[in-house]
């Protein structure tokens, strides 16, 4: 079987969509015989690599943001030649825009199923800019628009697949009718709690130039405004001048917002930042140095993040009422409950009050009977396989 993504939501700094497809790869190298793994995805220049049983193909294109590094696929003839060129038996597609159309169109013409993959809420981005701007006549003209293309585009797809049940029957609710859900993992083996020894925290911190004495705050993700991040700024800020020379915030990411953290950084001297992490063992090793991770995003479909964080040992404090709630495994009785800078301040102070190592341990144990990548890639690849009979069968 030939696995082929194919996405823009990819870049050298980029998170959940990059990590989803790096771990796929593995899995396949780990669990099968002779199953290859083609990926296609924006690039500077054209090209084409190939390790062992996987194949990187990259398109030149533009760059949307010197921070992100993402880039949008504009050629999409170059898409449909390396799908005729390569011939996967089966195309997942991870992004919503014109590339999803694209695989859509080239696997109908070339006879190959096209699954989708809806790794973003996207529309709810587009609500939420509607509701400020613009008043309710305009933000319901925009939900009706989102409905009806989520569901022209995806019920083209042979299967929607959805990280979140709530998400899935929202999904139903708008009229796509091919939806199954299929949760994000983390590697267990790599993901785990420190040492009881705590020398491991200690070289972290030093290497970071963490204070010891300091309840470290982490975050790991994009800066953006779809991410949340302003509001954990302020947040920190403010604890920061509520109770000064307790916490320290370590930021692990890039994005527009980078300006917003710098100020931060400037302003109480007690932040740290890092544009970026791309081994998985040493961010392992940063999510066990931290004392509490705190998730700020209302959007997310899933928060990969948290659940590695939580794999780790290390305790999650965000804002309720995303699709994110279920996978969280230590009490969120003092999770804020709006999404103000304000709440979310007493919600940190309030979760890290308690006992977050034993909290921590607790939610760790639970994330690693449920959320191994083996269990689900092994449900993924058979979905592959019940595309590709299903195409096989058709006259």
């Amino acid at each position: 079987m030939k696995i082929c993504d194919l996405t823009q939501f990819y870049s050298p700094v980029s998170g959940g969509v990059k990590r989803y497809v790096q771990e796929k790869v593995r899995y396949l190298h780990g669990h099968t015989d002779d199953d290859t793994h083609l990926l296609i995805i924006p690039g500077e220049r054209d090209s084409r690599t190939e390790d062992g049983r996987a194949i990187v193909h990259t398109i030149r294109s533009p760059l949307l943001s010197r921070t992100s590094r993402y880039r949008a696929i504009l050629r999409l003839g170059a898409i449909e030649r390396i799908l005729e060129r390569e011939r996967p038996d089966v195309i997942e597609s991870g992004d919503p825009y014109q590339v999803a159309w694209k695989a859509i169109a080239s696997g109908r013409g070339l006879g190959i199923p096209v699954i989708g993959f809806y790794h973003s809420h996207f529309p709810e981005a587009y609500l939420r800019t509607a509701a400020r701007f613009f008043g309710q006549t305009v933000t319901e003209l925009v939900m009706d628009a989102s409905r009806c293309y989520v569901r022209a585009l995806y019920n083209r797809f042979y299967r929607t697949l959805v990280p979140s049940p709530a998400l899935e029957r929202l999904l139903g609710d708008w009229g796509v009718v091919n939806t199954e859900h299929l949760d994000l993992g983390v590697d267990i083996e790599v993901f785990q709690p420190d040492p009881a020894d705590g020398r491991e925290r200690e070289r972290t911190r030093d290497y970071l130039g963490v204070p010891h004495d300091r309840t470290l705050l982490l975050y790991v993700g994009r800066l953006a405004r779809e991410k949340n991040t302003r509001t954990l700024f302020d947040a920190f800020d403010r604890l920061h001048h509520t109770d000064p020379g307790r916490y320290h915030l370590l930021v692990i990411g890039d994005g527009l917002q980078r300006r917003s953290v710098l100020s931060l950084q400037s302003a109480t001297g007690q932040v740290t930042w890092r544009a970026s992490c791309l081994e998985r063992e040493t961010l392992a090793r940063i999510y066990r140095c931290a004392d509490c991770f705190v998730h700020p995003g209302v959007q997310e479909t899933f928060g990969l993040v948290t659940l590695e964080s939580q794999a780790c040992g290390t305790p999650v404090v965000g804002i309720r009422g995303s699709y994110m709630d279920r996978i969280i495994f230590s009490d969120q009785a003092h999770w804020a409950r709006e999404n103000t800078a304000v709440s979310l301040a007493d919600a940190i102070a309030e979760v890290c009050a308690g006992d977050l190592r034993s909290a921590g341990l607790a939610a760790s144990e639970a994330v690693r009977i449920r959320y191994s990548w083996n269990r689900v890639f092994g449900r993924l690849f058979e979905i592959y396989r019940e595309g590709i009979r299903a195409y096989k069968q058709e006259p």
